[in-house]
């Protein structure tokens, strides 16, 4: 019998390699909207990120947010990120 295969997709904060169903998608829709995609379905250009606050923090240090979705990340935005993830993740 064959193994089915898990999908990984590397965290932007700590660059570990984990199973896409643990992580978190942060996508910027078609209209330029950055929501957290907690599904993974949404459409637009994504990026994946732990489900932690430090994570997040690091991620946002090196500007790599702002890279893979290709946009400038406001001070707003940013604290409503960390309120979902605060809310959907692990503080």
């Amino acid at each position: 019998m064959l193994k089915k295969k898990i999908p990984m997709r590397k965290c932007l904060g700590c660059n570990e390699m984990k199973p896409k169903k643990e992580m978190i998608r942060i996508v910027r829709s078609p209209e330029g909207n950055i929501n957290m995609d907690l599904k993974g379905k949404a459409s637009g250009r994504g990026c994946y990120i732990c489900p932690n606050t430090e994570c997040l923090d690091s991620a946002i240090k090196t500007k790599r947010i702002e890279s893979a979705l290709e946009t400038k990340m406001t001070d707003e935005l940013i604290y409503v990120l960390r309120e979902q993830i605060q809310e959907n993740g692990k503080p």
